[in-house]
């Protein structure tokens, strides 16, 4: 459903209409769908002409602004769905009516396909939008389509179930519908966004490049030069989710995550086709997966691309691939370094870290620093024996540092992996083994808080630590 409200869309959009308003019901289980857009309209010969099947040649050059290619679109996108189509268009103060009957046609096959025109005591007799059709009589111009005898919606089920199932393929239809347009959405300053609506509730931009973030690495824009028509490349590199909001960092990760939505996201006219690809130029990995390319090509290049019926797919030509993989190379290396920069920068938080990162012959192993201030607390008062099992036992631990699981769960969700919380009991227990030992070298309070703010879990405790310090110091008095 979500690619047949799309072509439909399209059409609104050539037609330059600047509010699009999606209107369904359930309709005690005989749903519909409007799709009402305040465009130019549609004149009887151009109407009857987009009625027809097949209507234009796919090899015509096309305006500039034409989001059409084959002239299928509305009516694949209908069949698709329903089997009865609509559409109702105002132009000059004229209203032209036609509708497809795909049971009509069956029960009258001898008559073949043949569109029926509708007269005005005909619309009088649509009991599902009469508000649509009045609102639209109101307009200057502007088109009406409307779908009925949904046809996708399994006759097996029940109709709560049934009912259940078209909300869902909205719901799931609004989230496609606010990436695929979302560049008309949210035109930018100085332009006229188009505003879409299901039920009244308008459509949200899905920017999948966050460029609203001060975080996002917006990289050099270059240009492939095809058949004297210019395809611009404009690559993004999001933001690490330690530069923004859990929400935001969620709310970017698109469906299936950063992984599978890192890549190329071609748009035709500002429209996007084809998301999350590199064409087979590159793996998806891990250190790539916030890299996003924004890739824009014309309507005069549909050809080369083999821009498919549905508008979803696309395939680049070679000469586009060798000026890609180019690109991407240059690109590959920026989006790599914001997580070789953040392991950097991870290393030397902590003054007193309990764990160090060594590297011999090329591997990277992770040690217990024995030097750690709160493991010389329980070695010093050890004799020789127990120190030996306790050596035995930080061994064991290294050894079994659970790398697989760690590097599983930070590639799929680096977000939700956190540290273990403390308690202010638990962090006054550790504190107290420390506390002592300080008071003996003569050491202040401030000294104190400043040696113990360089120790995990205090670190991460700033002002628990600062609390439990002041009470001990009164204490100690």
């Amino acid at each position: 459903m979500e690619t047949a409200l799309a072509d439909v869309i399209d059409n609104s959009i050539t037609a330059k209409a600047k509010k699009i308003n999606i209107d369904f019901s359930w309709n005690d289980g005989l749903p519909w769908l409007a799709i009402q857009d305040d465009g130019c309209g549609m004149s009887y010969e151009t109407l009857l002409l987009a009625m027809k099947l097949g209507s234009f040649n796919p090899l015509d050059e096309r305006k500039a602004n034409d989001l059409g290619r084959f002239g299928l679109g509305l009516k694949t996108a209908t069949f698709s769905q329903c089997r009865k189509l609509t559409v109702i268009s105002k132009k000059q103060d004229t209203v032209h009516a036609m509708e497809w009957d795909l049971d009509s046609i069956k029960d009258n096959s001898e008559q073949g396909w043949r569109v029926s025109i509708l007269e005005e005591t005909d619309l009088e007799l649509i009991k599902e939008i009469p508000n649509l059709i009045t609102a639209l009589n109101e307009q200057e111009s502007g088109t009406i389509v409307l779908w009925r005898k949904l046809d996708r919606l399994d006759d097996f089920d029940s109709l709560k179930v049934r009912e259940k199932k078209l909300n869902e393929l909205i719901d799931h239809s609004r989230n496609h519908l606010e990436l695929i347009f979302h560049r008309f959405l949210a035109a930018g300053p100085g332009k006229q966004s188009l505003k879409i609506s299901i039920n009244s509730d308008p459509l949200i931009a899905r920017d999948p490049f966050n460029m609203s973030s001060n975080a996002t690495i917006e990289l050099p824009s270059q240009i492939i030069q095809v058949d004297s028509k210019k395809i611009q490349v404009q690559p993004y590199v999001l933001p690490h989710y330690t530069k923004v909001s859990a929400e935001e960092y969620e709310k970017y990760a698109g469906d299936g995550g950063y992984l599978h939505n890192q890549g190329f996201y071609v748009y035709r006219n500002k429209r996007l086709i084809i998301k999350s690809t590199w064409f087979r130029l590159m793996p998806k990995e891990e250190l790539t997966k916030l890299i996003r390319v924004r890739i824009d090509i014309p309507n005069s290049l549909d050809h080369i691309w083999k821009i498919d019926v549905k508008k979803s797919n696309a395939s680049p030509p070679e000469a586009v691939k060798r000026g890609l993989k180019q690109i991407i190379s240059e690109v590959e290396y920026s989006g790599k370094r914001v997580f070789k920069q953040k392991g950097y920068k991870l290393e030397s938080q902590i003054l007193e870290p309990f764990w160090h990162r060594k590297i011999s012959s090329g591997k990277v192993s992770y040690l217990i620093n024995r030097q750690h201030p709160m493991i010389m607390s329980i070695t010093n008062q050890l004799d020789t024996q127990s120190n030996t099992s306790l050596s035995a036992i930080l061994k064991s631990i290294e050894a079994s540092f659970p790398s697989d699981l760690y590097f599983n769960d930070f590639a799929n969700s680096p977000e939700s992996i956190d540290k273990p919380v403390v308690d202010e009991d638990e962090l006054k227990g550790i504190i107290s083994m420390f506390y002592p030992l300080f008071k003996a070298e003569n050491l202040d309070k401030d000294k104190i808080i400043s040696k113990l703010l360089q120790i995990e879990p205090m670190a991460s405790n700033r002002k628990t630590t600062a609390k439990i310090i002041e009470q001990m110091e009164l204490n100690y008095d």
